[in-house]
């Protein structure tokens, strides 16, 4: 793999430290990453269970981008947080228009790739879903910057992806049950960040 794409990071949090938490993220990190040369749109999403927050943030990247070798997070908001996800490698497929609010994952082994394609596009055709989209992971980089919140019980990553954007929760999580995903996490964007609004900021 010669070029990436984008770069996904996931993480629970317990609510108590959400505020500060977002604080961070919306008002630091997202200005940070679009400072760095390559970093092109950050998008943050958030799932709620009953004691804790799950989020995910997804930064896009134009195919030279050059990650750094650590994006810094405060020590104790990196303390704080819990299950760790990060890949990062190439965008394999991008079918439909646009982009919806509520997304899902489904993490896939790299060898189902292809038979994925196929079925991507006419998820994307369905009624109120926005688009789908199918990542390979480089596992050298992704691996590259585990250091970047330390290693704990749980932190993983992973080979390939389809992400799901849907306008509607419901609709999202009837397709997902049709395709066999069981307990699904579905995630609502919750903010937005890209190389236009910083240089409007």
């Amino acid at each position: 793999m010669n070029h990436t794409d984008f770069l996904a990071i996931w993480n629970d949090l317990d609510s108590v430290d959400e505020t500060e938490y977002l604080r961070w993220l919306t008002r630091e990190h997202a200005q940070e990453c679009l400072a760095t040369r390559g970093l092109v749109s950050v998008r943050v999403f958030r799932a709620k269970s009953e004691t804790h927050v799950q989020f995910l943030i997804f930064y896009r990247l134009q195919p030279d981008a050059r990650i750094p070798e650590a994006m810094p997070c405060p020590e104790k908001i990196r303390a704080r947080l819990k299950n760790f996800i990060r890949g990062e490698g190439r965008i394999v497929q991008e079918s439909g228009e646009g982009a919806g609010g509520y997304v899902a994952c489904v993490f896939i082994e790299r060898s189902d790739l292809p038979g994925y394609r196929e079925a991507a596009v006419e998820i994307a055709n369905a009624d109120r879903i926005a688009a789908t989209r199918l990542f390979e992971a480089d596992p050298p980089a992704s691996e590259t910057h585990a250091d970047i919140n330390a290693a704990r019980a749980g932190d993983h990553s992973f080979e390939a992806m389809l992400l799901i954007e849907a306008l509607d929760e419901d609709e999202l999580a009837a397709g997902l049950a049709l395709m066999g995903v069981r307990q699904p996490t579905i995630y609502r964007e919750i903010f937005r960040f890209d190389s236009q609004s910083a240089t409007s900021a």
